[in-house]
């Protein structure tokens, strides 16, 4: 990356630039207010009093003020204008005060009247505060055009043209070419780029004529007879007799080449940053109601539809294999049903990318936040469908028993969030997503040891079982709900032919086994996050991995 010809270290251009994706990146159930406020916290290092006045005097500038406590909304949630949320995001990206803001097509999707407004208003960003606006557009209308203080023309990554508007009009004219009435002149010089073209190609076909035999090299074009961006910062580079003022320049902006020791990449620590996401994220689910409001009532109405369907099983032969086909229901409906969470996860996964590729925060502390976040929330999820199911199917009545079961459902449904936060961090979007997770979780309920025990598993599948995520919370169920317990499954002439330890030895368990299986689902969890953050780090640093460019 080159500023001014200049190389910069990327860390330090971060603080000093703001990059405007064409797409609207945000978060729709937080308000602008919120917004901004949330994009401050993570990018400033100032006092809470001067980050609400900053995001005060953002909002006013902007234009947000009538707007600032709504919830920004998008194609599935109101919310506000497509205008106004082009404005959000540019809060998002100058909120630090950036010296350079680079906007990819801001008036995409936005009528003619939102385009100017929002072109006016960073004309007017670029003249108060003397930042350094450029932005690619490809249809200006007529009142746009006239606020740009430079164009540069561009095809295939060539160079056409560099300079003001009437310079262009000029040379348009010099090549023959007359500007039709009522046309935009951006626009007509589009239309004509093939005719623009052609004749670049025969003037340096001139040139490269008239220097043939004073030699090759520096002075070679490219093929097409147009000069590129890096051939014209080449040419600047034998113009440029002191680079001096360049560099003095850099110092006073902060994006001088060597890294500045005593500056650090992030504003906040790591604790910070994940004190502030997480804060972030209990919004975000509080708010959703397809993800809390439904997901509270559908846990609650199934654990008492269960809860009546098996009502007070009896403790005999019949009763036992009936409790075991309710453990194995339990878990295909607890890992099966997590699903619909996935669309959000995706959803947090762009805006997470766009956020770490400009050093707001670091991969890991989002990391840490969204799996501290659901806690609480599946705890609430977990009671509300434990406490009927529990007492009306007539389980184990010890009460440590019934603890230990909560702690089983509360470690399944974290198993299961913790497995679509992986592959969310994997997939490509929402219908692969649902397919693998749907594939992954059939193939681990197959091995779990229900349908088919471990002596019966081919050699070759073996590591499936072990592997299962089914297998060690089935274990647990059948150990809590059978170990340590008084009650006889099948009487012969009045003597007890069979126990709830008969059942658990014939199957292989063990009450030592009662928290080694805890043990390994905790495991599973560490093992699903750790990739799910391994792989959003490698996808985070592949987007920064972008090409250079010159300033």
């Amino acid at each position: 990356m080159f500023v001014n010809q200049n190389p910069v270290d990327k860390a330090q251009f971060k603080k000093v630039s703001g990059y405007v994706t064409q797409k609207d990146t945000l978060f729709p159930l937080l308000t602008v207010e919120e917004t901004l406020m949330f994009s401050a916290k993570l990018r400033l290092r100032v006092p809470p009093a001067q980050l609400s006045a900053r995001v005060k005097a953002l909002i006013q500038e902007l234009g947000l003020s009538q707007v600032a406590r709504a919830r920004v909304g998008d194609d599935r949630v109101r919310g506000i204008s497509g205008g106004e949320r082009r404005r959000v995001s540019i809060g998002v990206d100058v909120i630090h005060d950036p010296e350079v803001l680079i906007l990819d097509e801001p008036t995409s999707g936005l009528d003619s009247t939102s385009a100017l407004q929002i072109i006016d208003m960073l004309k007017s960003m670029a003249e108060t505060r003397g930042r350094t606006v450029i932005l690619s557009i490809h249809q200006p209308g007529f009142r746009i055009v006239k606020l740009f203080n430079s164009i540069v023309l561009l095809a295939k990554g060539s160079v056409l043209h560099h300079g003001t508007v009437d310079q262009l009009g000029l040379n348009l004219r010099l090549m023959g070419l007359e500007l039709p009435l009522h046309v935009n002149l951006v626009e007509f010089a589009m239309d004509s780029i093939e005719t623009i073209q052609k004749h670049h190609q025969q003037q340096h076909r001139q040139h490269h004529n008239t220097a043939e035999g004073e030699g090759e090299g520096e002075g070679e074009t490219s093929p097409s007879g147009k000069l590129t961006l890096q051939q014209l910062f080449q040419e600047s580079n034998k113009e440029q007799s002191s680079n001096k003022v360049n560099n003095l320049h850099h110092e006073e902006m902060g994006i001088n080449h060597k890294p500045n020791q005593d500056s650090p990449d992030f504003a906040n620590s790591r604790l910070q940053e994940t004190i502030i996401l997480t804060h972030r994220f209990s919004k975000n689910i509080f708010r959703t109601k397809e993800l809390f409001a439904c997901r509270t009532i559908q846990m609650l109405v199934s654990g008492l539809v269960l809860g009546s369907i098996f009502y007070d099983l009896k403790h005999d032969l019949t009763g036992a294999e009936e409790r075991v086909g309710l453990f194995a229901f339990i878990l295909t409906f607890l890992l099966s049903c997590t699903t619909e969470a996935l669309p959000i996860f995706l959803q947090e996964r762009e805006i997470l990318m766009k956020e770490t590729s400009c050093g707001s925060y670091r991969v890991s502390s989002y990391a840490i936040a969204n799996g501290l976040v659901y806690l609480p929330f599946l705890l609430i999820l977990a009671i509300l469908f434990t406490v009927p199911l529990y007492w009306l199917v007539g389980l184990n009545p010890n009460f440590m028993a019934f603890f230990h079961f909560l702690l089983l459902i509360w470690l399944i449904l974290y198993t299961a969030n913790s497995v679509v936060v992986c592959f969310s961090a994997l997939v490509p979007n929402f219908i692969v997503g649902n397919s693998v997770i749907a594939g992954v979780m059939g193939s681990f309920f197959l091995f779990s040891g229900y349908f088919i025990s471990k002596h019966g598993i081919p050699s070759y599948w073996i590591f499936m079982h072990y592997i299962s995520l089914f297998k060690y919370p089935f274990e647990g169920f059948l150990v809590n709900e059978f170990s340590n317990s008084d009650k006889c499954l099948e009487y012969f002439f009045g003597k007890c032919m069979v126990t709830g330890e008969d059942v658990l030895r014939d199957a292989g368990y063990e009450e030592e086994s009662r928290w080694r299986n805890v043990v390994v689902m905790v495991c599973f969890i560490l093992v699903y996050r750790f990739m799910s953050y391994v792989i959003l780090r490698c996808r985070c640093s592949q987007r920064g991995l972008k090409p250079a460019f010159l300033l």
